[in-house]
């Protein structure tokens, strides 16, 4: 993979590429809200079967704004977004949240059943299933986040990173292809964060459901993204791997964003022994490999 860059006031959108089954495709989309402010402006998106892929960007840059779109909470004012095989123009984002699924950033708006359990049955009986099916589905969703010790509980004593996590199995029970998440690990306790880091990580690859999600955090995102997008201004202007994207100063920084912590250290590492980056370690495993190399 290498960067993509794009131009924010291009009217066509660049080909997703041959062989990757495309799940949610973002086609030129715009959005305007009522008060004339723009959310999204010429977005060309894509997110591809089994992949992890983060947006990346300031406040305000326009990530939230996209992941509403992603399952017709938003609909687009101009061009067009289609989500597995289904455009969402013309009245066809009814029952996208059956294929798409969010996990908002504040978990009490998701929040609202007088038990964990209540709430995470939900979604699977308005999919229609049986109250014995929704709540089969509800406790393997628990069990698959590691809540099922909370089943009982009332969601508002919850703690924020319990809550988080039954946002995320309440979206899980309903077995979409995609979970859109937004800042999934703001506000949480580092223990929490790591929990919700895996249970990404996991969605991806015990179930096979693709992960769109917006951040800020760059760590969180060099860690765990198979693709990263810059967002800037309501567009996506480049994208790549996170180790082409996060080793690029000059594109970070076009992005208002600043490199991972990780990558600083191992710049500045570099820059003690007069050597070049060429390991781009984004992971602490890598990391460490790369500084017990000797220096030539």
């Amino acid at each position: 993979m290498t960067i993509t860059r794009r131009d924010p006031d291009a009217t066509t959108c660049l080909p997703t590429g041959p062989g990757r089954e495309v799940l949610i495709h973002v086609d030129c989309a715009s959005h305007a809200y009522p008060d004339g402010s723009v959310g999204i402006h010429n977005m060309c998106f894509a997110v591809m079967k089994n992949e992890i892929v983060t947006l990346c960007g300031p406040n305000g840059s326009g990530k939230s704004t996209l992941i509403e779109h992603l399952n017709g909470l938003l609909v687009p004012t101009e061009g067009e977004i289609t989500i597995d095989g289904r455009s969402m123009n013309g009245g066809g984002a009814v029952d996208l949240w059956r294929s798409v699924g969010i996990v908002f950033q504040r978990s009490d708006d998701q929040l609202f059943a007088p038990t964990v359990l209540d709430d995470v049955m939900f979604g699977p009986l308005n999919l229609g299933m049986s109250t014995e099916a929704a709540e089969a589905a509800a406790l393997e969703a628990l069990e698959a986040v590691g809540a099922a010790d909370l089943t009982t509980k009332l969601p508002n004593y919850l703690s924020g990173g319990q809550k988080r996590l039954i946002s995320i199995a309440g979206i899980l029970a309903m077995k979409p292809r995609i979970i859109a998440m937004d800042e999934p690990t703001s506000d949480l306790d580092p223990v929490h964060s790591e929990m919700i880091e895996h249970l990404i990580s996991g969605l991806k690859e015990k179930f096979g459901i693709s992960v769109v999600i917006a951040t800020h955090d760059l760590d969180l995102a060099a860690r765990i993204a198979d693709r990263v997008c810059l967002v800037r201004e309501g567009s996506i202007f480049a994208e790549g791997s996170p180790e082409e994207v996060f080793y690029d100063e000059s594109l970070v920084a076009e992005a208002g964003l600043k490199s991972p912590q990780l990558v600083r250290i191992y710049r500045e590492w570099c820059r003690i022994h007069n050597i070049a980056p060429d390991a781009r370690p984004i992971r602490i495993a890598d990391l460490i490999r790369a500084m017990s190399q000797e220096p030539s």
